[in-house]
C-alpha cells in the first residue's frame, strides 16, 4: 500500500491534511460549538459521558474535539500524516496530556489496524470514506468497531450519475499537477463564490457567515476540498441503508441532499 505522500506525489490523493492545517487558522469557539451542535443532532445524543467514539479519518480533529468536549473517550485515526497532525494540535490546545484522548496514523482499509483497536460504542465517519479508494470495504470495515447498541454515524457523497463523473475529472485535473490545480481554482471558486453572492442579495443575509452554521465548516476551504478530493466515489441513499439494514443495523438518523454534497447517515446495531 502506497502511503498518503505518494499517492499525493503521483496525483492519486489530494492533500486533505495540508488543507484542514489551513481550515484551524479560522477555527474558533463559535465554530467549535456549531460543530457540537450538529454532531448531537446527528446522532440523537445530548451528551457522550461514558461513551466510547472513534473518529474514522478524524481530518482537522474538530469532531474529534466536540466528541470529547461531550464526554466521550475519544480515539481519533487517520491516513493523511498532516490530518493526524492536525488533530493533535486540537488535542494539544484544548485537551493537553488527555488520556482518554488517543490519535493516530491509520488506515479505514487495514484490517488488521482495525481489529486491534476494539470496539466502541459509536463509530464516526463523516465525509471519509469515500475518499479511501475502496469505499464500500471501508464501510464494511467500519462494521469491525461495532458491538450490539452500537451507533455507526457517516456520510457519503451522492450518486449524481453523470454530475458526479464530471466532478470527479475536475478532481483528477485538479491532482494532476500545478497547472492543472491553479486552472481549477481560476474556474470554480470565482463561480462558487458568485453563486453564494446571488444567493446572500435574493435572500437578504450574508450566505457566506451561514455557511458557517453548517457543522462549523469553511465554505473557502470545503471548495478547496471539494475541487481536490480524490480518491472519489459516490453512493445512492438507499445503497447504504440497505448495506447496513441486511447486516442488522437500523436506520435511526438520514439527513439527504439534493445536490452534490454527503448524505448523513446514523445506524445502530441491533441486538
Amino acid at each position: 500500500m502506497k502511503s498518503a505522500e505518494q499517492e499525493i506525489e503521483a496525483g492519486e490523493r489530494f492533500a486533505f491534511g495540508a488543507n484542514w492545517q489551513a481550515f484551524l487558522k479560522t477555527l474558533n469557539e463559535d465554530r467549535i460549538q456549531i460543530a457540537e451542535e450538529s454532531l448531537k443532532e446527528l446522532l440523537l445524543e445530548q451528551d457522550l459521558q461514558g461513551k466510547t467514539f472513534v473518529d474514522i479519518g478524524s481530518g482537522s480533529g474538530l469532531f474529534s474535539l466536540c466528541a470529547r468536549r461531550l464526554g466521550a473517550k475519544v480515539h481519533s485515526f487517520d491516513f493523511d500524516p498532516q490530518s493526524v497532525a492536525c488533530t493533535n494540535e486540537l488535542r494539544s490546545r484544548y485537551f493537553p496530556d488527555d488520556e482518554d484522548w488517543v490519535v493516530e496514523t491509520g488506515s479505514a482499509l487495514d484490517e488488521d489496524y482495525l481489529k486491534s483497536l476494539g470496539k466502541y460504542d459509536i463509530v464516526y465517519s463523516w465525509g471519509v470514506l469515500h475518499h479511501t479508494g475502496d469505499m464500500w470495504q471501508a464501510v464494511e470495515n467500519t462494521l469491525l468497531l461495532t458491538k450490539p447498541d452500537s451507533k455507526v454515524a457517516l456520510a457519503i457523497y451522492n450518486d449524481q450519475g453523470l454530475r458526479s463523473s464530471f466532478w470527479l475529472q475536475v478532481k483528477k485535473m485538479y491532482c494532476s499537477g500545478t497547472i492543472g490545480r491553479y486552472a481549477m481554482l481560476i474556474l470554480f471558486i470565482p463561480y462558487f463564490s458568485l453563486r453564494l453572492v446571488v444567493a446572500s442579495i435574493i435572500r437578504r443575509r450574508n450566505e457566506f457567515a451561514t455557511y458557517r452554521r453548517h457543522r462549523g465548516m469553511s465554505a473557502t476551504h470545503d471548495w478547496i476540498d471539494w475541487l481536490g478530493g480524490l480518491p472519489f466515489e459516490v453512493a445512492k441513499t438507499d445503497e447504504i441503508r440497505i448495506f447496513y439494514e441486511v447486516r442488522k443495523f437500523k436506520l435511526l438518523n438520514i439527513k439527504k441532499t439534493r445536490g452534490l454534497g454527503c448524505n448523513q447517515f446514523m445506524f445502530q446495531r441491533e441486538r
